[in-house]
């Protein structure tokens, strides 16, 4: 079994095994005899890298000769059973080709309903929450409702207050842009974002938590916005937005103070802050949109006052 980071156990997102192993369960579902030939996949495994990956840039090669060593996936080439190794051109040379390890694949036939609940703990486990549909819709899978719990009785219960006392702490206010969009009394689009994910050992704590709004929660997880010092936002050069829309409610956060939390509330933790910005965070940070006027006090909490914006969430 591909060896998971355990409960309580630090660990860096290291996504490259995990996405070839959903690519692979999503190929499995589609063709469960069908096999994965390497410089087939190169490219799907390269945008899928790019998009979900962690921040240190590997190609395609790495997980394709390094899952086998967790007992759920196997590569033979030309010359026989075994991967040739992790260099791009050997795999390509060798034709290689991958699948799941014969026990999983026997094990997934006994039982179908095992595929939805080993994509369900991979992606709870390595990927924030944000991004669960919309890398299944990328990978092409389709896992089925599971109690992942039987997988895995050990794992830490979320805290399910924790939404309300983080929406609560920021007024019901995307702490990046200001949004505070309502259906009569129900806030609608905000969310309550994990600085330091759950799955890596972030806990369910106010100074680990942000208000957001849809589309800066989903960018904050896919590391194109940050937290830097001062609790000012950062905006990584890699974002690219040539629309007015792209400028006003992304590239122009750069250099921003947050919005809130409440006075007597703890801001963000400086451990959290560090985690996502050297995990998560791709890229360098663009230069400030609007930088601090002199006399400002950097790292107020204070709320500043902002322009009226266009609902993001």
């Amino acid at each position: 079994m591909l060896r998971l980071c355990p409960p309580g156990q630090t660990k860096a997102p290291t996504a490259h095994k995990p996405l070839l192993f959903l690519y692979a369960l999503s190929r499995f579902q589609q063709d469960a005899d069908g096999e994965l030939v390497y410089s087939a996949v190169e490219e799907d495994l390269k945008r899928l890298l790019a998009e979900y990956g962690p921040p240190n840039r590997t190609t395609p090669a790495y997980p394709f000769h390094h899952l086998a060593s967790d007992g759920v996936w196997e590569v033979r080439t030309a010359r026989g059973p075994g991967s040739p190794g992790s260099a791009v051109r050997e795999l390509r040379a060798t034709r290689a080709v991958g699948r799941l390890a014969p026990e999983l694949r026997a094990a997934l036939r006994r039982e179908p309903s095992l595929l939805g609940r080993l994509a369900r703990v991979l992606l709870d486990l390595h990927f924030p929450p944000s991004l669960h549909g919309e890398l299944c819709e990328a990978i092409g899978l389709e896992p089925e409702p599971a109690e992942t719990g039987l997988l895995w009785s050990a794992r830490r219960q979320r805290d399910r207050r924790m939404r309300e006392l983080v929406l609560t702490a920021y007024e019901y206010q995307c702490a990046f842009c200001g949004y505070d969009g309502r259906i009569g009394a129900v806030p609608v689009g905000l969310e309550a974002a994990h600085v330091r994910w759950w799955a890596f050992d972030g806990p369910d704590e106010i100074d680990n938590g942000l208000c957001l709004c849809s589309l800066h929660h989903k960018l904050f997880d896919k590391g194109v916005l940050g937290v830097g010092d001062g609790h000012r936002i950062l905006v990584s050069q890699r974002f690219i937005g040539h629309s007015p829309a792209a400028r006003e409610h992304v590239i122009a956060l750069a250099g921003r103070p947050l919005i809130g939390p409440q006075p007597g509330i703890r801001p963000v933790a400086a451990h959290h802050r560090s985690w996502h910005t050297s995990q998560v965070f791709h890229g360098a940070p663009r230069p400030d949109a609007d930088p601090p006027r002199s006399g400002s006090r950097e790292g107020s909490h204070t709320r500043p006052q902002v322009s009226p914006r266009t609902p993001t969430g």
